[in-house]
């Protein structure tokens, strides 16, 4: 089976469309068992397969191997060996409005629920959703026409062909018919997913269950690993025993609006539903590592609009990047005295580090020589706040133990801000005298805009609003500062009606909802979406994204995925 067309993801991406569920899993096996040179991760979905890659080179070179790709169909269900048995308590609130829809009563929706294999076939929004494909559609439904503000864990629902079961306490709009207490995510097993594509699902009704425990909660989020607790001296703590060879430490005096560990987050998980998250400004979090000798993916302090407050427990070597950030250091006793930005300088031991709101950006990044030691869930010492993996956020009074450092690293030489200048043009929150660029991409589902939408995108004036986060930039029409215009921008308008399949996304995709309002996914965004994604913002300028204030201008500039030219500029040619 090969894909039915090859759509660009922005420059390191490939959105794969495929004619058939069927052949979406024929497509994902045949990538996950042989994967591409530079291949970063495979995400199956309804009619597509997402294949993420580390470089433009890599995904340039792969879009000829996967044209020519004809993958085996999928094992049927029935050979595939023996499923995982799910057991299920049929007393959903909407069983009856299934049998309704369907035609049956009660007993018959179970029966058809029971009596026939489930094949898990991609990742759903939240870490261990999974959807499940019947071998008939006799209980094909719609969803509900208001969605639930909480489904609770182990809920077992449908929605058109498919059924799932909720890992987590969630909204949703699913058609429930019963519970079970299987653990669909549990970060204590070797596989946290108890189901991963491809995997085969038998329903079994019983008559009761163990409830669901708060523990399903606990192992979604790895809190058990890195859970607040008390020491002797009454001082929450959080992280590993710093007992090795070093006794340093940061304790938090307070975490300002927002403080979380960040490194470079958990590329390849998106099939279990889990974002890569990590640093929002990567180009920052690496630069504060370099600065202080660290490797580029020890865990730092993102610190959102200032505030944050740190004393240091033994002498320590720290540095600030990213968001430029007035600073200082007091102790008992002593004058203060200021901390730079942009170069590593000493906090010793007793010291406190204040930071004030920035002066330019948005997110400040603090990184310790040694890095910050917690333990790393799925391999990463980053907070994810849309599927809440990962440390807790920095409240007052939690202890953060500093990992040693690595034989043959050197503290850097001071360095120049990465931030752009034309963020540098004005403090946070001010007018600026032009708007910031973002270079973008033509996005996979472009063609579902018109054609003076597709225009409006890059000649219109967009501004950031206070609604965004670390899952994305949100973006409202024009200069809401009052600057007069000489046109009337308006919202972005699609050619179809048609209604998209969720399908993987990229960070710096620009997804279009009904607002017809763009949102610049970032770090933490869900790892599919339902909205047709216009443009992609380059991979190179979402370390500018990330450091937007609200109210910040920003122009998109339409450049080619291969050179990052501007669109209609002839490459540069190179002598030998």
């Amino acid at each position: 089976m090969r894909p039915a067309g090859i759509r660009r993801a922005g420059p390191r991406a490939l959105l794969l469309d495929c004619r058939s569920l069927e052949a979406v899993l024929a497509v994902h096996a045949q990538l996950q068992r042989h994967p591409l040179h530079g291949q970063v991760d495979v995400l199956a979905a309804a009619r597509t397969v997402l294949a993420v890659f580390d470089s433009a080179a890599a995904a340039r070179a792969a879009h000829g191997a996967i044209a020519g790709l004809d993958a085996a169909p999928p094992q049927d269900a029935a050979a595939a060996g023996r499923p995982i048995r799910i057991e299920v308590v049929y007393d959903g609130e909407d069983l009856a409005e299934v049998g309704r829809l369907t035609g049956l009563d009660p007993d018959g929706v179970v029966s058809a629920h029971t009596g026939q294999l489930w094949t898990a076939a991609f990742g759903g929004f939240a870490p261990g959703f999974a959807y499940l494909v019947g071998e008939n559609e006799v209980l094909s439904v719609p969803r509900r026409d208001t969605p639930r503000t909480a489904v609770p864990a182990g809920a077992v629902g449908l929605a058109g062909p498919f059924s799932a079961v909720y890992p987590r306490r969630s909204p949703g709009g699913w058609q429930l018919i019963g519970r079970t207490a299987a653990a669909l995510w549990d970060l204590e097993r070797a596989e946290p997913a108890l189901l991963r594509p491809g995997a085969v699902v038998q329903y079994v009704a019983v008559r009761e269950v163990v409830t669901v425990q708060h523990r399903a909660e606990r192992h979604r989020t790895g809190l058990h690993r890195t859970e607040l607790h008390r020491t002797g001296g009454g001082t929450p703590t959080t992280g590993s025993d710093p007992s090795g060879d070093t006794d340093c430490s940061l304790t938090v005096v307070t975490p300002g609006p927002q403080s979380l560990l960040q490194d470079l987050g958990r590329p390849g998980l998106a099939d279990l539903g889990v974002p890569t998250a990590g640093a929002a400004d990567t180009a920052g979090a690496r630069q504060a590592n370099r600065l202080v000798g660290n490797g580029p993916d020890d865990a730092v302090i993102e610190t959102l609009l200032g505030g944050l407050a740190v004393t240091a427990g033994g002498e320590l070597t720290v540095a600030l990047a990213g968001a430029v950030a007035p600073a200082e250091i007091t102790r008992a006793g002593a004058e203060p005295r200021p901390a730079p930005m942009y170069s590593p300088f000493a906090l010793h031991d007793g010291e406190t580090l204040r930071l004030d709101p920035p002066e330019v950006g948005l997110r400040t990044y603090l990184a310790v020589r040694g890095g910050i030691d917690v333990p790393p869930v799925l391999g990463s010492r980053s907070t994810d706040v849309l599927s809440g993996l990962g440390p807790p956020p920095l409240i007052t009074g939690t202890v953060l133990p500093i990992g040693t450092v690595g034989h043959g690293r050197t503290v850097g030489a001071p360095e120049s801000s990465t931030l752009p200048a034309a963020l540098r043009h004005g403090s946070a929150g001010s007018r600026r005298p032009e708007p910031v660029e973002l270079r973008i991409t033509d996005g996979p589902r472009q063609d579902w805009f018109t054609d003076a939408s597709r225009q409006r995108l890059t000649d219109q004036t967009w501004t950031v609003t206070a609604e965004s986060n670390r899952i994305g930039v949100r973006l409202a029409l024009g200069d809401t500062a009052g600057r007069t215009r000489e046109r009337r921008d308006t919202p972005l308008e699609r050619s179809t009606t048609d209604e998209l399949p969720s399908e993987g996304v990229v960070a710096g995709s620009l997804q279009v909802p009904p607002s017809g309002l763009p949102v610049v996914f970032l770090a933490d965004h869900p790892v599919t979406g339902g909205y047709p994604v216009i443009g992609v913002v380059v991979p190179e300028d979402l370390p500018v994204a990330a450091q937007l204030p609200p109210g910040t201008t920003v122009r998109f500039r339409a450049v080619d995925p291969d050179t990052l030219l501007p669109l209609g500029r002839p490459p540069t040619t190179r002598t030998p």
